[in-house]
């Protein structure tokens, strides 16, 4: 008997579609035992969200500052897992605030040590640079990365951030003014995610996790996008100036902070419209010269290797 967990966040319900629909094959096996546990906060965030708690969780998400998790039920903590499926959203090119505070808690070292993990995505499009640091908390925890499932919005960039930015503040996923597709990740997309279970199972029975991210590829469980891996990095670059410093501000009740946050706001705009589309330009121009590297950061990022 082969024992499973499967953890994850959902804000919107997405993750749950998805991480359910992967454990499909996995209960309808006699010889293999799905347990779930969704990760709860103390202080939960809402869906939809505010506006100004959607940018006020900018610096935490991206600087990886835990807040206070529910505790994990003593039944789970009290078994032996043979895999864990972890399943996470991308808050600010990072692990969102549930997932990082879940994951540096003590319990959860405890309960992840020594196990072997696949990863599950569900996001608008950049994660490259989240799963890095997620590999980085699951190395903290000791665990072992054997697999990685990244989903995401199939729609291009400007499509997707309009119709994403509609679902968080309205709580609808429905098509925006009736013209633009639905939000996230497809339903086709979503629906056919058990197809990953099926071969999540076949190497969990047969004991054979060291070649199953292999196989996930082969099914599209990851499609490396070359210039999303560059505007991810350079996000992350200036991000990461911009967290520090609204994070100095104070707390979310500090005017300062407010402030601040505001100002992210329109710089956030204005990356999205103006600056994306001029890397994407620099990127059209350095492909030829830098073919050789793309192609190792696309062999590399769609693995589970850790640098």
């Amino acid at each position: 008997m082969k024992n499973i967990l499967i953890i994850h966040y959902s804000q919107s319900g997405q993750l749950t579609e998805i991480v359910n629909n992967i454990a499909g094959p996995l209960n309808n096996c006699k010889d293999v035992k799905v347990v779930h546990h969704q990760i709860k906060m103390e202080t939960p965030f809402s869906f939809p969200w505010k506006k100004i708690d959607f940018l006020n969780a900018f610096p935490e998400s991206f600087l990886q500052i835990p807040s206070k998790t529910k505790r994990i039920p003593e039944t789970i903590l009290n078994q032996q897992f043979d895999l864990v499926i972890f399943g996470y959203p991308v808050w600010y090119l990072s692990p969102s605030i549930p997932t990082n505070s879940f994951l540096k808690s003590t319990e959860t070292k405890k309960l992840l040590a020594n196990t072997p993990v696949i990863t599950v995505i569900g996001c608008r499009n950049m994660w490259i640079m989240a799963q890095e640091k997620m590999k980085d908390l699951l190395k903290e925890c000791n665990s072992i990365l054997v697999g990685n499932i990244a989903l995401a919005d199939r729609h291009i960039n400007h499509i997707s951030v309009i119709t994403i930015v509609q679902w968080m503040f309205s709580g609808k996923k429905e098509r925006y003014l009736g013209i633009f597709p639905k939000p996230g990740v497809s339903q086709k997309d979503i629906d056919e995610s058990s197809k990953f279970g099926d071969v999540i199972l076949d190497h969990i029975i047969d004991n054979k996790l060291d070649s199953l991210q292999n196989n996930l590829i082969k099914e599209k469980a990851v499609v490396i996008k070359p210039f999303l891996v560059l505007a991810d990095k350079r996000a992350n670059i200036l991000f990461s100036k911009w967290a520090k410093f609204i994070y100095s501000k104070g707390d979310t009740n500090s005017k300062n902070r407010t402030f601040w946050v505001k100002m992210f706001n329109y710089y956030l705009l204005f990356a999205i419209w103006i600056i994306a589309p001029l890397v994407f330009i620099l990127f059209l121009f350095s492909y030829l010269p830098f073919y050789g590297k793309i192609k190792r950061d696309k062999k590399y990022y769609a693995s589970v290797e850790n640098n």
